[in-house]
């Protein structure tokens, strides 16, 4: 786990892309989301019992708060959560520290008892900066590429593809609506191009605070 020092400068450094603080447990799906987008992206920690001025409130009960991480990575994420908890004392006041790695079972989704991922409705969380935001379908689909592993190797570049090497060239970025307007195509066929760019390693994707996808070149 990590160490008092180590979390010292986490409080000091305040919340990031693989920090977030909680002054309390407020409700299951809040701490399920932040659980979920940490192992969605890059993994990271939640610290229960300090608030967002980085002041240390401390937790009320410790076997209290463990259960209720425990049911929220159970029984509130799909598929569930792997974690490490542990409680530190600062400043004479107990907090909780969730470790949450980066998983290699991507896409978690906040539970709805679907037997499949349905893209439309999944609330899928990945982290931007220091928000946890919901993904959108092309996101959902690189998390599920990233999971089996499936990048594309000698993969043809035809016209569409060509039209969005040119579009970058002149422009920093390109979306989906964008590329199916020049190239005249339906966006689920201007999606599937950008997302099997992405796996050729042609492209990165981003995501803008409301989970808005966009790409650029990778590199």
């Amino acid at each position: 786990m990590l160490s008092p020092k180590r979390i010292a400068e986490m409080i000091e450094n305040g919340e990031g892309l693989t920090v977030e603080f909680k002054q309390r447990f407020s409700s299951f799906e809040k701490i399920a989301k932040e659980m979920i987008a940490f192992a969605n992206t890059r993994g990271g920690c939640i610290l229960i019992g300090v608030d967002d001025d980085k002041l240390i409130y401390g937790i009320a009960s410790e076997k209290s708060d463990i259960e209720l991480v425990r049911e929220s990575a159970e029984k509130y994420c799909a598929p569930p959560i792997d974690y490490k908890i542990e409680t530190l004392e600062i400043e004479r006041k107990d907090i909780l520290i969730v470790e949450v790695a980066e998983s290699k079972t991507k896409p978690h989704r906040i539970q709805d008892y679907k037997n499949k991922l349905e893209l439309n409705n999944a609330q899928v969380y990945v982290r931007i900066k220091d928000k946890s935001v919901l993904a959108g379908k092309e996101m959902i689909k690189i998390l599920q590429t990233q999971s089996t592993g499936s990048s594309l190797k000698n993969y043809f570049v035809g016209n569409q593809e060509k039209i969005v090497f040119e579009y970058l060239d002149k422009n920093e970025n390109i979306n989906v609506k964008e590329l199916s307007k020049l190239a005249n195509i339906s966006e689920r066929r201007a999606s599937r191009t950008l997302i099997k760019l992405v796996r050729a390693n042609l492209l990165l994707i981003h995501l803008k605070d409301n989970g808005e996808s966009y790409f650029t070149y990778a590199g």
